[in-house]
């Protein structure tokens, strides 16, 4: 058994907390929400924990989660450990680890998958940092994961920085597998020789090469909701997608999956999109095409 403080106990938090007691494992929680926390503040949860400590960051990316670090850093001790967890960007984390280094205190960065979904199934998890404090976290990577296999529910990507990097790309992967499937569903409605769209959708479960949890997931929005209707297509992004875009010129790979499914999530918010209202313009003058006036 091993003795976790656990801040952040969001969509995310709160059932990876859940999951990690059904294991066995003691788990101290801090929420801004009392409601939820077993404990008042961050020094009121350091102090339940016996050294050397270890503590999982789940909070939203940036500004609170440098914070969180920089407040942790003053209440631990030397040979205590903190793991990021959350969506951190990449960069961040050399900044943590060597905020944290001053104090003795090291660190990893995690890169966590699975949604709401992971109380159940498990979490994939892509961790950064050194490998002694790899070992030592293991016990907690291991009631996380997903049961079978570590090494398909877990990877040890590389030093500080490369858990949430893998998961950047993941992300953009991510991106890009929606994009399919929603332009196929989209297709699929347009061409009325198609009478039955989410039973063909369900079809692709067992046997077909385009098989995947995210189509399991899809199937399961149709069965609620078969022609999406009760939903408006607009789409945000964590921003994951943009970070994997910059890495991609960065290293200059062609990503042009990627690109177009994050842009499409741009075009999602535009009610009236003043490039198209150019392109409208520029084909009424060069040949005179017709074109569609505000209110006709």
């Amino acid at each position: 058994m091993v003795a976790l403080g656990l801040v952040g106990l969001g969509r995310m938090g709160f059932n990876m907390r859940e999951r990690l007691r059904a294991a066995g494992h003691e788990v101290v929680g801090y929420d801004r929400n009392l409601a939820v926390s077993d404990s008042t503040s961050l020094a009121d949860l350091v102090s339940k924990l016996d050294a050397p400590r270890t503590l999982w960051v789940m909070v939203p990316a940036g500004g609170p989660t440098r914070q969180t670090v920089d407040e942790l850093g003053e209440l631990l001790s030397e040979g205590d450990l903190v793991i990021d967890g959350g969506n951190s960007r990449f960069t961040d984390d050399k900044r943590n680890a060597e905020v944290l280094a001053t104090k003795g205190i090291g660190y990893l960065d995690c890169g966590v998958s699975g949604g709401v979904w992971g109380k159940e199934n498990g979490y994939g998890l892509m961790v950064g940092g050194d490998a002694a404090h790899v070992e030592r976290a293991m016990p907690i990577f291991d009631a996380l994961r997903p049961d079978g296999p570590r090494q398909e529910g877990f990877s040890h990507a590389g030093s500080v920085g490369a858990g949430h990097y893998a998961k950047m790309v993941h992300n953009g992967i991510e991106y890009g597998l929606m994009q399919a499937y929603a332009e196929g569903f989209e297709l699929l409605e347009a061409a009325k020789v198609v009478e039955d769209v989410p039973a063909v959708i369900k079809g692709w479960q067992r046997g077909t090469v385009v098989r995947s949890w995210l189509l399991d997931l899809l199937v399961r929005a149709l069965d609620e909701d078969p022609e999406l209707d009760d939903l408006e297509g607009y789409v945000e992004d964590s921003g994951e997608g943009r970070w994997t875009l910059e890495e991609a010129i960065n290293h200059a790979v062609p990503a042009p999956v990627i690109s177009a499914a994050l842009f499409a999530r741009f075009s999602s918010r535009q009610k009236d999109s003043s490039a198209m209202r150019a392109v409208a313009a520029l084909r009424n003058q060069f040949g005179g095409h017709a074109v569609k006036k505000v209110g006709e």
